[in-house]
């Protein structure tokens, strides 16, 4: 029992969890997807440093005031009864996020998480700052001099003011950013503004600057349950090794194996090439050393060295192993769907450029389904998807009607708890404390009136009651029902609350009580 266990349980591949993360160099790359994922940048970054500095009837356009408990988005308010609508919301993101899943796979992922977006700014930093991905190589492995403290100094700088920025900005849709800016200089900020700037702006700094791929892979637990929403028939990013395989350099002229004799490989041979290319990696393969979860075999099978191949006999991969230089999480996509592959298409745009210049077509690596990929028939509109469209539909058509239906006046109605009634001479009185919600941007006016539901002979005192309430203010207004001395018992009634404009109404049940 005293055996010693050797806790560096290095593997090839780099995925022990005792052992240091081995940092991702993604190489540059140019394409339809690319272009894409940069348009998706440059928007929701855009929305996201924007709309606190828009303005809309005279306030800011996006702010989120939580002393006063009000959200302003644009044209609407939302207070806290609007609760539901925030959970109804919600959902339709959760249904948004399934549907797209299961009909595309990761897109949030690859163009629209946050992770992602911040990602990609950082490394264009990184790029201007120390150059292409060999050269960020280079430096990081060479000793620290004059060069690489000015270059690693300067990145530093930037991300620094970038998250700085960043940091301000998320601030800014809780707090009036002008004001914010206004008091920037001198420094005027309160504890908890100072705090929450620093701490947004480290936080951006560590995930988009130091951890990365590890935030997709270790920390987002979308990763994890993906896979309940992935089927054979979810639109992924894969390699064809039915058409790249056996992988292998050529020299130029050698057609694409779609106009050669040899054609397809059977979809057992592609597959039994790519799982023992796995085991036995080529020298360029070696030293990349992808990481990523590959599954295309049992645990601990051995597999036999591959080959040497005819040209003729070779796939139309060529084993440039661009496709893992430029993905951002530093797996390989040859081995099969990972679950660290966030759909992001830079291979496809690094293999269409590859095939551009051997003169093949596109398409080795490309978005496909599993079913079509293995030649079988599969269908993207299927059940599933048309189940969570009805869902999807349904939610927003529910959200925006209860959006634009919402009544403009809140009305609440809080009995007197220090007695259940009052004898006044002759007559019986109750009292209450009505508060009155204007949700408007205009300052109301409401007339206040009774109901009894019994006819009970109960009397509003100093009716008609008429309540002042500034625009999206709270009022609270004390009012007293009286009665004849006779009344005993309980007696329901109705408070109706009308605006004087005819715009809102408002009716509230509540109770009188008498002597038993």
């Amino acid at each position: 029992m005293n055996k010693r266990i050797d806790i560096d349980l290095l593997d090839s591949g780099g995925d022990s969890v005792y052992v240091s993360e081995r940092k991702v160099y993604p190489r540059d790359v140019s394409g339809r997807f690319d272009r894409l994922r940069k348009l998706a940048v440059f928007w929701l970054l855009g929305m996201y440093y924007l709309f606190p500095w828009l303005k809309w009837d005279g306030r800011q356009a996006v702010l989120f005031d939580l002393p006063a408990r009000k959200f302003h988005v644009f044209g609407l308010t939302f207070w806290p009864q609007d609760f539901s609508l925030l959970a109804m919301l919600l959902m339709i993101l959760a249904f948004t996020l399934f549907f797209t899943t299961a009909m595309a796979g990761r897109l949030w992922c690859g163009y629209a998480c946050p992770q992602t977006v911040w990602t990609e700014c950082f490394l264009w930093m990184e790029r201007w700052t120390e150059g292409d991905r060999a050269k960020r190589m280079k430096l990081d492995a060479g000793p620290w001099n004059r060069e690489k403290a000015l270059r690693k100094g300067g990145k530093h700088i930037l991300w620094l003011a970038f998250a700085l920025w960043t940091g301000f900005t998320f601030v800014g849709f809780f707090t009036p950013i002008a004001s914010l800016g206004a008091r920037l200089v001198p420094f005027d900020w309160n504890g908890w503004e100072t705090f929450w700037v620093l701490f947004y702006a480290l936080a951006t700094w560590g995930n988009a600057g130091i951890l990365r791929e590890q935030v997709c892979k270790y920390m987002c637990p979308y990763a994890r349950f993906q896979s309940a929403m992935f089927d054979r028939d979810t639109l992924i990013i894969a390699y064809d090794p039915m058409r790249g395989e056996p992988r292998g350099p050529r020299k130029r002229g050698l057609p694409s194996v779609l106009e050669r004799a040899r054609g397809l490989l059977d979809v057992r041979a592609a597959y039994d090439y790519v799982f023992r290319a796995s085991r036995h990696p080529s020298a360029a393969q070696a030293r990349l050393q992808a990481g990523g979860t590959v599954m295309l075999g049992d645990i601990g099978a051995e597999a036999a060295p591959l080959p040497k191949f005819e040209q003729e006999e070779l796939g139309d991969c060529i084993d440039c192993t661009m496709c893992v230089q430029v993905c951002p999480v530093g797996i390989d996509i040859r081995n099969g769907l990972q679950y660290e592959c966030i759909a992001c298409g830079a291979c496809i745009d690094a293999c269409d450029d590859v095939m551009d210049k051997m003169g093949m077509p596109h398409g080795l690596i490309r978005y496909t389904t599993q079913h079509a990929l293995d030649g079988q028939h599969g269908r993207v509109l299927r059940p599933r998807i048309f189940v969570y469209a009805a869902l999807l539909t349904a939610l927003v058509v529910g959200w925006t009607w209860g959006v634009f239906n919402r009544s403009p006046l809140i009305a609440d109605v809080l009995r007197d708890r220090n007695a259940l009634y009052q004898q006044q001479g002759d007559r019986i009185a109750n009292g209450y404390t009505l508060k009155l919600v204007n949700k408007t941007d205009a300052d109301q006016r409401y007339r206040v009136r009774i109901e009894p539901a019994d006819g009970a002979p109960l009397a509003l005192k100093d009716a008609p009651l008429e309540v002042k309430v500034p625009a999206g203010a709270v009022v609270s207004q004390a009012v007293e029902i009286g009665a004849p001395d006779g009344v005993r018992g309980r007696h329901a009634l109705i408070f109706v609350v009308e605006a004087a404009d005819g715009s809102a109404k408002a009716l509230v049940d509540s109770t009188f009580f008498g002597p038993m």
